[in-house]
């Protein structure tokens, strides 16, 4: 699947782009069941809510479930990632985000580029961010809100001011101030992508974005593939951030040649 230049030029210009209904109902039930069975899995990957039992995120899924390894590869996302790196990409991160039904919490505002930088040391933001909802997102479950064109003007906060988690590098320790965020939306506005399960959202690494708590009964549950170009990869001083939030194998990935499922239903006759 290749974009159309219109849609390749709207992304540039707004950080942004919504793909409603990319993946099948039936892809998407798939989808949800294999990170049902993640989500059970203990270990540091997964990273849970403040009451300390439901789930807030689950890392590298594709190490686990074959369906994401999969999906990483299905030339859905992959060639968009492509197309609008204009290089070779690699999967830096894969997380799921799974906001809970009444109650999930917050992400606070924040830009993706601006903790990689200093967590990991990425040298440019060439990421492509590829996002699938797992379920239905409406105004009411908490979804993600971007602020248009925001990612044009570079980082907005750079130092990390708080530590939420011992896990990864939380939102709220590089949230933006209010007087920043105030400012950016007088300028951009703000717009958030709505859509039926199975919809795709692709959005740079330096557009302002974050949501609101999920006070509707239906949970918000959002896969994110980050691809970062080969020829940018990130670098430590000390000890690495582990595994399974920063991939280690960067060698350049080659789109399936038909869906995820296609492939995997193969790959069990």
């Amino acid at each position: 699947m290749r974009l159309t230049q219109e849609q390749t030029d709207r992304y540039h210009e707004d950080g942004f782009l919504l793909l409603e209904s990319l993946f099948s109902a039936d892809e998407t039930a798939v989808l949800g069941a294999a990170f049902e069975r993640d989500a059970a899995v203990p270990g540091p990957q997964r990273v849970v809510e403040e009451d300390g039992e439901r789930v807030r995120a689950v890392y590298a899924s594709h190490q686990r479930q074959p369906e994401y390894a999969g999906l990483i590869r299905d030339p859905r996302l992959l060639v968009p990632a492509h197309q609008l790196l204009a290089e070779d990409v690699y999967l830096y991160q894969l997380k799921i985000n799974a906001k809970p039904a009444f109650g999930g919490e917050k992400w606070a505002w924040h830009q993706d580029y601006a903790a990689w930088r200093i967590a990991d040391n990425l040298p440019a933001p060439r990421q492509v961010n590829v996002a699938i909802f797992l379920d239905d997102v409406d105004e009411f479950n908490g979804p993600v809100i971007f602020l248009p064109g925001s990612h044009r003007s570079g980082l907005v906060q750079s130092g990390r001011h708080a530590t939420r988690s011992e896990q990864h590098l939380d939102p709220d320790d590089i949230s933006l101030t209010p007087e920043q965020l105030a400012g950016l939306v007088a300028e951009r506005g703000m717009v958030s992508p709505k859509g039926p399960a199975g919809s795709v959202v692709l959005f740079s690494s330096e557009i302002v974005h974050g949501s609101a708590p999920n006070m509707s009964p239906s949970p918000r549950r959002l896969a994110i593939m980050t691809y970062n170009s080969t020829a940018n990869l990130p670098s430590w001083p000390g000890e690495p951030r582990p595994e399974y939030v920063v991939g280690r194998d960067t060698e350049p990935l080659v789109p399936l040649a038909a869906g995820f499922l296609d492939a995997l239903e193969g790959a069990l006759v």
